[in-house]
């Protein structure tokens, strides 16, 4: 598998290339955009693993882009803002933010903050594989590795069970065909 995805949302662009140079340096990969609009634009082309917002954008709130990514997305986000009030962080936070991190901030706290994210998607990710998804008339047994439509189990090739297992793992996502057939 790929190493993750992080979608670095930062007008600064010091900051922009501080975060950039650092995840860089430890091998994550990486896409930046400095405004809203390509954030959106960005997290709907590349499926981002993670995504760290700044919620200072010159062309919309960040609280608005958490707003939007959360309506089609459940992937993690992690606020880097400059705004330290309670009342910014629990905006954030009850907007649909996993994180807050405020600026100035340390690269070794960044860097934990995205292990702790990457081990609860992999812990869910764990789960997942260990159980039964559902949906509808849809049920797909990880443990067995069948797929069963309305008690009546589906007969697919290799490649249709992982594509469906993929979908699945990622409903409620917007998958590009390039991350469809990288997976």
């Amino acid at each position: 598998m790929n190493k993750p995805l992080i979608l670095v949302v930062e007008d600064d662009s010091a900051v922009r290339n501080l975060i950039a140079t650092t995840l860089e340096t430890h091998g994550y990969r990486f896409q930046t955009a400095p405004t809203g609009e390509s954030a959106i634009l960005e997290a709907v082309s590349h499926n981002p693993d993670v995504i760290l917002l700044d919620l200072g954008l010159p062309d919309m709130d960040g609280i608005e882009i958490i707003h939007k990514i959360r309506s089609w997305s459940k992937t993690p986000i992690i606020v880097i803002s400059a705004r330290s009030e309670d009342t910014d962080k629990i905006d954030a936070l009850d907007a649909g933010a996993d994180d807050y991190l405020t600026k100035p901030f340390s690269v070794e706290e960044l860097l934990a903050r995205l292990r702790v994210t990457f081990r609860r998607l992999h812990d869910v990710g764990d789960s997942v594989q260990d159980a039964v998804y559902t949906n509808g008339d849809l049920k797909i047994d990880y443990a067995a590795g069948c797929a069963f439509m309305k008690e009546q189990e589906l007969h697919l090739t290799p490649i249709e069970y992982k594509l469906l297992c993929l979908l699945a793992k990622n409903a409620g996502k917007v998958l590009t065909h390039t991350y469809i057939t990288r997976e």
